[in-house]
C-alpha cells in the first residue's frame, strides 16, 4: 500500500481475504466500510433479515447465494455493525469452507456489489486513523502476526495490550498539563498573574526527564541485543564447519581437525559482508552423544539453532553412503527446529557430489556466493521477523528528540528570568511533538506508508 500516493476514502467499503491463502477447513471473507450490509445483503440469506438492521456485535449461521451454484453453501457472518468495531466502522467476516476457488468467486461478487479490494494493511490503517489504536499497536499487529517464538508472541502482544503507549500517553498529559499552564501565564504577564511557580515548573520537567529515561530502557528493552542477525553453521561432525567458519571469519577462531568431534562448545565472531552486520556462529557436529559432555554440546549446538536467523546446513560432497541417513536426519530436524535453513555442500575441492551451493574452504570456491546467498536470505526475511528492532528504532529517536527538548527546557526551568518562559514553552512543545510521533498524534503520510506497507492484505 502507499498510503502517499494512492487515494484513501472513508466512504470505500473494502473487501479481502482474511485467512490464509490455501485451502483449509475455513475460510473468511472480511469487510468494513459504511456499505457493508448493503454490500453483503444480496449474498447472504438467513431465515430472516433483522441482521441487516441489527445495532449489536453478533453471529448468524445461514448461507451464501451463489449465482453459478444450484446448492447452498453453509456460511456463517460475523458482523459489528457500529464505531465501536476494531476500524471504527461496521465490520463483517463471512466464515464458510477454505475452497480457494469458491472464496475467490464471492471476494469478486462482493467487488460487484459495491466493495473495493482492501490494500495491504487497510483494516489496521482505518483502526490506527479511527482513534482505535495508536501507532505503536498498529505495529504490534504486525509483530503478532509475525511472530516466529514465544519471545516475539509475548514482546507485541504487550505492546498490543498497552506497553509502552500508556505511560507515553501519561507522560504527554502531564506535558501537556504544564504547556497550558505556561501559556496561561504568559497571555497574563502583564497583570504579573502566575499561574504556576518556577519551581513547580522545574520539579514537573525534571520529572518528565525521569520519566522519559524510564521509557527509553523499556523500548531498548524490547529490541533485539543490536549484534545483528545471528547465523548458525550446523552439519555432521567433520563436515567443514570450523574450516568454513574460520574461512568465512577471515581469521582462525576454530580448531581444526580431521578428527571428527572436534567442536564440543560454539563459537562466535562478528562479520560485515556487503554492509550486513551479523554474527556467525560454529557448533558441534550433529550426531548421537556418547557421554554427558557431547549431550551438553548437542544440547547448546539446538539451542544455536532454534536462535538462528537462519542455520547453514553444511553436508561435505565426500559424505559416505553410511553418513547420508544422518546428514537427513539432522538436516530434517533443523528444518524443523530452525527459522530458516539453507543447505549447502562443503569440501567441493573433495568430490562433485552434494547439492546446493558448492563451496571449499580450502580453494576458497563459492566463498563470496554463500555470503552473499546469506545477506539475500537475511534481508528476504528482515520485513517479517525484526519488525521489532524497527518500532524500537523509530521509538529511540524520537525518544531522543523529546529527551533532548526537555534537557534544554529544564535549564530554561532554573532561570529565574520569566521572559525564558517562551523559549521554555518551544521546548516543551517540541518534546511533545517528538512524543506525538511514537504513537501516531503526529504522522506523516510516508510513515504511514513504511509501517502499513509491510503487512498483508486482509490485516
Amino acid at each position: 500500500m502507499s498510503t502517499s500516493t494512492a487515494p484513501f476514502s472513508w466512504d470505500d467499503t473494502i473487501a479481502a481475504l482474511a485467512s490464509p491463502p490455501g485451502p483449509g477447513w475455513r475460510g473468511i471473507l472480511r469487510l468494513t466500510g459504511p456499505a457493508t450490509v448493503s454490500v453483503l445483503r444480496p449474498l447472504f440469506q438467513t431465515a430472516d433479515d433483522s441482521w441487516q438492521t441489527s445495532r449489536r456485535a453478533s453471529r448468524w449461521s445461514g448461507h451464501v447465494a451463489w449465482p453459478d451454484c444450484r446448492g447452498r453453501i453453509p456460511a456463517e457472518l460475523q458482523l459489528w455493525p457500529t464505531a465501536r468495531s476494531y476500524t471504527g466502522q461496521p465490520v463483517a467476516e463471512l466464515h464458510l469452507i477454505g475452497s480457494p476457488p469458491l472464496l475467490e468467486a464471492l471476494l469478486a461478487q462482493l467487488f460487484a456489489c459495491g466493495a473495493r479490494p482492501a490494500r495491504p494493511g487497510e483494516f489496521t490503517l482505518r483502526a490506527f486513523l479511527a482513534g482505535r489504536i495508536d501507532l505503536l499497536q498498529a505495529e504490534a499487529v504486525l509483530g503478532v502476526i509475525d511472530a516466529r517464538d514465544d519471545d516475539e508472541l509475548r514482546i507485541a502482544l504487550e505492546q498490543l495490550a498497552g506497553g509502552i503507549s500508556q505511560p507515553l500517553a501519561a507522560l504527554r498529559s502531564n506535558l501537556l498539563d504544564l504547556l497550558a499552564d505556561l501559556e496561561a501565564g504568559l497571555d497574563f504577564v502583564d497583570e504579573h498573574l502566575e499561574f504556576v511557580g518556577r519551581q513547580e515548573i522545574a520539579a514537573r520537567v525534571a520529572a518528565a526527564r525521569c520519566t522519559l529515561e524510564q521509557l527509553r530502557h523499556q523500548a531498548a528493552g524490547r529490541g533485539t541485543s543490536g549484534e545483528g542477525p545471528r547465523v548458525v553453521l550446523a552439519g555432521l561432525p567433520n563436515a567443514g564447519k570450523s574450516t568454513l567458519f574460520n574461512a568465512l571469519a577471515g581469521q582462525t577462531r576454530a580448531l581444526v581437525s580431521p578428527q571428527a568431534g572436534t567442536t564440543r562448545d560454539y563459537l562466535t565472531v562478528r562479520v560485515q559482508w556487503s554492509g550486513q552486520e551479523l554474527v556467525l556462529i560454529d557448533t558441534a557436529g550433529f550426531e548421537q552423544p556418547r557421554d554427558a559432555l557431547a549431550a551438553e554440546a548437542q544440547a547448546l549446538g539446538r539451542g544455536e539453532w532454534q536462535r538462528a536467523d537462519l542455520v547453514v546446513w553444511c553436508a561435505p560432497a565426500d559424505l559416505s553412503l553410511a553418513e547420508q541417513a544422518d546428514d537427513e536426519c539432522g538436516y530434517a530436524l533443523a528444518a524443523d527446529q530452525a527459522h530458516q535453513v539453507l543447505r549447502i555442500t562443503t569440501k567441493a575441492d573433495l568430490g562433485a557430489g552434494g547439492e546446493g551451493l558448492r563451496v571449499s574452504a580450502v580453494d576458497g570456491t563459492g566463498l563470496d556466493k554463500l555470503r552473499a546467498r546469506i545477506v539475500a536470505e537475511l534481508n528476504r526475511s528482515r520485513g517479517r521477523t525484526q519488525w521489532v528492532g524497527a518500532t524500537v528504532a523509530r521509538c529511540m529517536d524520537s525518544l531522543a528528540t523529546a529527551d533532548a527538548a526537555l534537557a534544554r527546557a529544564e535549564e530554561l526551568a532554573a532561570a529565574t528570568d520569566i521572559e525564558q518562559d517562551e523559549l521554555l514553552a518551544v521546548e516543551l512543545r517540541e518534546a511533545l511533538e517528538a512524543l506525538g510521533d511514537i504513537v501516531g498524534a503526529v504522522y506523516t503520510n510516508e510513515l504511514l506508508d513504511r509501517i502499513f506497507s509491510r503487512f498483508c492484505i486482509g490485516k
